[in-house]
């Protein structure tokens, strides 16, 4: 790889770029707006707003998908899951798994699921 490449790269991943346009491209294709443009001006000033803890970040997942997504993973019922399969539904969702607040063997209940998705979702902006 050539040294400009590489510094292009670097530069890209140092600001979080592809994550960035991953998010945003995202957002588009679930919510297909008409005005696509106007729609990403919109998310990127949302994000602004979140990080000045003056509005709401964009998201794609509502209470009632995060429920969904604890419900087929809950396959018995048992109204928890093992922590790794938290951890591997926050990998999927290509959230990071670092600093959660709980260990190996806990048992993890909707309301805390939810909870870590949300907060890993606003720290993925």
């Amino acid at each position: 790889m050539a040294a400009g490449e590489r510094r292009c790269r670097d530069y890209l991943e140092r600001h979080g770029i592809p994550e960035l346009l991953h998010r945003l491209g995202a957002l588009l294709l679930y919510h297909r707006p008409e005005r696509p443009r106007e729609f990403l001006i919109q998310a990127l000033e949302r994000v602004q707003a979140g990080r000045r803890a003056e509005g709401e970040y964009p998201h794609l997942m509502e209470e009632a998908n995060l429920a969904a997504m604890f419900q087929l993973l809950d396959v018995v019922g048992q109204g928890h899951i093992p922590a790794a399969q938290c951890r591997a539904a926050l990998k999927t969702l290509g959230l990071s798994t670092e600093d959660l607040q709980f260990g190996d063997d806990a048992n993890i209940t909707l309301d805390v699921f939810k909870e870590e998705l949300k907060k890993k979702m606003l720290e993925s902006w």
